[in-house]
C-alpha cells in the first residue's frame, strides 16, 4: 500500500475509533501498519532467531513471545512424539493463541500439528496413525494438571443413535475416555438395534483428527481448554506426500514452536496448492457466514475470522480497525463465555480437579464480569453466574450440571454479540462486507 494510502487509512481508523469510543493504541497501530505494508521478500516464512519460533510473515506480526514458556509447557502435554524414519511432527500454536500480541483475552489454547507418516502404503500409514493416536490418548487420559475430554477420529460407517443424538453416516466420531480405553463405541442403528464401532474398523478413513483436554494452567492460575488439531500426511516410498483427509492445510495462522521442525514444515508446505491462500480465505468466509446469519450468531468469532481475511487479502484498514477490538475490556466476555464451558467440562467430565479449584475459577469469572460491565447488564450476568456457582456446589458426582450453564453462556454471548456487532459495523466497509453474507 503506498504511503499516502496508508496515512489515509490510518486517519479513517482513528476517526472511527474515536467516534465509537474504541480504545486505540495509535503507536501500536502505526507499528503494525508499517510492518504489514512492508512485509515483502522472497519467502513468506519468518524465523525469530532469538526464540526459534517461525511462521507466515503476517502471522508473526501478532505473536508475542512473552508467553512462549507457557505455550511450550502446555505443548508438552498435547504434542505427538517423533519416531525416526516413521513419524515426523511439527507443532504450532493456532487461533487466538497465535495472536497473543493483540488478543489479550483468548478463548481456548489451540494447537495445530503436522504429522507426516512414512510408510509403504496408505493402509499402513492409517494403521500407524490409529496406533499413535490411541497411545497418545491413553498416555494423557489424566495427570496432576490435565484430563482428556474428547478425541475425534474416524467417520461413522452408518447412521447411529448415541444418547439423544442421531449422527449421520460420514460424520466425525467423537470418542470419550472410556470408549478410547475400550477401543469401541456402543450405539444403536435407526431401528434401535445395537451397533458396535471399533477403533480399528474406522482407521482406514481417519478424517478429522483432534484431541481436547482441560488443563490447570499453572502460569495463569486458571483452567483452560487445550486442543490439538492434526493435519496428517502419508509419505510414500517415492517421496510423494498425500493428506490422509484429502486436503493439506495452509500455514497462515500458525506459529511453530521449535526451529528443529522447520525441515518437516518446509517439506510439507511445498505440497500445498498454489491456490491455498484463496482456499483459506474462502473457508474463512464460509465460517463468517455461519456466525452472522441464522439463529446461532457469534460476532466475536466472526470478528476473529474477518481479521484473518482482511490482513491476508490486503484490506489493512479493516484489519487494523478490528485489531483494536480484541483488547477492549468487553472482549474479555468472549473469554468468560469459553471458560464457563471449561468449568462445566472440568466438573462433569474430569476427576483430577477438586471442587475448590473449580469454584475459584468461577469466582474469577464473576470478578471479571463485574470489572467489565455495569448497570442492568452486570446485574443480569452476575445473577446467572451465581446460579451457575450454586449448581456447582450442589452437583452430585456423576450428575451433569443443569441448564444454568447454557443460560449463563447465552446471556454472556448476547452481550458479546452486541459489543462486536456495534463496534465492527462502525466502519462502513466492514458493515457492508458483513451484510453481503446476510442476504
Amino acid at each position: 500500500m503506498p504511503e499516502d494510502q496508508t496515512l489515509e487509512a490510518r486517519k479513517r481508523i482513528v476517526e472511527s475509533a474515536n467516534r465509537f469510543k474504541v480504545q486505540l493504541n495509535e503507536e501500536e497501530l502505526d507499528r503494525w501498519m508499517k510492518s504489514i505494508t512492508e512485509a515483502t521478500g522472497d519467502s513468506d516464512i519468518v524465523v525469530d532467531k532469538e526464540t526459534g519460533v517461525f511462521g507466515h510473515k503476517v502471522t508473526m506480526l501478532d505473536f508475542n513471545p512473552q508467553e512462549l514458556a507457557r505455550f511450550r509447557a502446555i505443548g508438552k502435554i498435547v504434542e505427538f512424539e517423533d519416531t525416526p524414519g516413521v513419524v515426523e511432527t511439527a507443532l504450532a500454536l493456532s487461533g487466538s493463541a497465535a495472536q497473543s500480541k493483540i488478543q489479550t483475552y483468548p478463548g481456548d489454547c489451540d494447537y495445530f500439528e503436522r504429522v507426516n507418516i512414512i510408510a509403504p502404503t496408505r493402509t499402513e500409514a492409517c494403521q500407524i496413525l490409529a496406533k499413535i493416536m490411541r497411545e497418545k490418548a491413553l498416555k494423557t487420559l489424566s495427570g496432576p494438571t490435565y484430563q482428556l475430554i474428547e478425541l475425534k477420529f474416524g467417520s461413522y460407517p452408518q447412521e447411529v443413535i448415541r444418547g439423544d443424538d442421531t449422527l449421520r453416516a460420514g460424520s466425525p466420531i467423537s470418542w470419550g475416555p472410556n470408549e478410547i480405553t475400550a477401543g469401541q463405541i456402543e450405539a444403536l442403528d435407526a431401528n434401535g438395534n445395537p451397533v458396535v464401532i471399533t477403533w480399528d474398523s474406522v482407521a482406514h478413513d481417519p478424517g478429522w483428527c483432534k484431541l481436547d483436554w482441560v488443563i490447570a494452567d499453572t502460569i495463569r492460575g486458571q483452567l483452560s481448554n487445550a486442543s490439538n488439531m492434526l493435519d496428517v500426511t502419508w509419505e510414500a516410498p517415492d517421496a510423494t506426500i498425500t493428506p490422509l483427509d484429502g486436503y493439506l492445510d495452509g500455514y497462515f495462522q500458525e506459529v511453530y514452536l521449535d526451529a528443529e521442525s522447520a525441515p518437516i514444515f518446509s517439506k510439507l508446505v511445498k505440497q500445498v496448492s498454489t491456490n491455498v491462500m484463496d482456499d483459506y480465505v474462502t473457508q474463512l468466509e464460509k465460517e463468517v457466514k455461519k456466525c452472522v446469519k441464522g439463529d446461532k450468531l457469534n460476532y466475536g468469532k466472526a470478528a476473529k475470522r474477518l481479521y484473518n481475511i482482511f490482513r491476508l487479502n490486503g484490506r489493512y484498514e479493516e484489519a487494523g480497525f478490528l485489531r483494536e477490538l480484541f483488547d477492549e475490556p468487553a472482549a474479555l466476555l468472549y473469554q468468560v463465555h469459553a471458560l464457563v464451558r471449561t468449568v462445566q467440562e472440568a466438573r462433569d467430565k474430569a476427576t483430577v480437579f477438586d471442587i475448590e479449584s473449580i469454584l475459584d475459577q468461577t469466582d474469577a469469572l464473576m470478578i471479571a464480569v463485574v470489572k467489565v460491565l455495569e448497570g442492568d447488564e452486570e446485574l443480569e450476568v452476575v445473577r446467572y453466574m451465581l446460579r451457575f456457582y450454586r449448581s456447582l456446589c450442589r452437583q452430585q458426582p456423576g450428575t451433569p450440571l443443569g441448564p444454568e450453564v447454557d443460560v449463563a453462556q447465552a446471556e454472556v454471548m448476547k452481550i458479546v454479540n452486541n459489543f462486536f456487532y456495534e463496534k465492527m459495523t462502525a466502519l462502513p466497509s466492514i458493515k457492508t462486507y458483513i451484510e453481503s453474507f446476510q442476504v
